[in-house]
């Protein structure tokens, strides 16, 4: 099991532990991904365990203040246009907004749930913000994440495909997006499992991408972002012991290099806060992960 596929795993086991899904779904979920009913119960026997060590009387969960009426951007969303176009195996598939007048351009890496309406909407509303925006499918070799009916289905796929399949699909969506924005700076933002994959594309160099946002990704074993030379926005969520857990060493894997970057911690929030359509949608963080976000790349990519 490759580092992506085991973190595909641990989030359903913690999904499961944190009560969003029932054993028996858990079981079906990892079976999908290969796992065995023994190596399920281990897992989620471990992750439970993990959960418990990591809950403190600071950690509990207490409401912010009130958020917006609605998710951040989502008054000024564009709408969004499937397009394809030749990638290293075979065609790629994303959707595509265009803003009006473009101060760069933002590829979007989605969920582990492949390229879904909410993914859509993420690259809808940075175009309304003024940066066109392109979300990739990185399901589009196994017939793009609309030939699942079963979100799980989906996230087992994915479980299937090398990470380094994933880094050359990313780099041909960059190039991509530079040809239907030409003259513009690119920037990368992913969410959960594609802030993971925001990880692995920087340390593969991230060539042509001037400024990165990965939201609550795994950092990848021994992170070595040499050659690149984006800046890096790290957002976490404090409750997300899990993968924040990581942000010290991806600080100091980016200090190594001497890269620009800001790490930020929203408090009281947990993983996957950013997410509108999820259980854990923390409006208050949502609402200033965005602000930070749009400032990031107004500094790095529209200057």
């Amino acid at each position: 099991m490759n580092p992506l596929q085991r973190y595909l795993a641990e989030e359903i086991a913690t999904d499961h532990v944190g009560g969003l899904l029932t054993r028996r779904e858990a079981l079906r979920r990892l079976g999908l991904l290969g796992l065995t009913t023994a190596a399920s119960a281990a897992l989620i026997a471990s992750c439970s365990e993990e959960a418990e060590e990591a809950s403190t009387p600071t950690s509990q969960y207490t409401a912010g203040p009130p958020g917006p009426p609605q998710p951040p951007g989502m008054a000024h969303m564009l709408p969004t246009q499937p397009i394809t176009w030749p990638g290293p195996t075979g065609p790629l598939q994303a959707a595509w907004s265009q803003a009006p007048t473009s101060k760069g351009a933002v590829l979007v890496i989605h969920e582990n749930k492949g390229l879904n309406d909410w993914v859509r909407s993420v690259a809808g509303r940075l175009a309304g913000a003024g940066y066109s925006a392109m979300a990739v499918d990185l399901l589009s070799g196994r017939g793009g994440t609309g030939a699942f009916a079963d979100p799980a289905q989906a996230t087992a796929a994915l479980g299937t495909i090398a990470p380094e399949q994933f880094v050359h699909d990313l780099n041909s969506s960059v190039a991509q997006l530079k040809l239907r924005a030409p003259g513009e700076k690119v920037g990368v933002v992913g969410f959960c499992f594609g802030g993971g994959l925001v990880w692995r594309l920087l340390g593969d160099g991230a060539l042509g991408v001037s400024a990165a946002v990965p939201f609550y990704g795994p950092l990848p074993d021994k992170p070595d972002f040499a050659g690149s030379t984006a800046a890096v926005l790290a957002i976490y969520g404090a409750l997300d012991t899990r993968v924040t857990g990581s942000q010290a060493a991806a600080k100091a894997a980016l200090g190594r290099i001497g890269l620009i970057n800001e790490i930020v911690v929203e408090p009281n929030a947990d993983h996957a806060f950013f997410n509108d359509t999820g259980p854990r949608y923390d409006a208050a963080a949502a609402a200033d992960a965005w602000q930070r976000m749009l400032d990031w790349f107004g500094r790095y990519l529209a200057q």
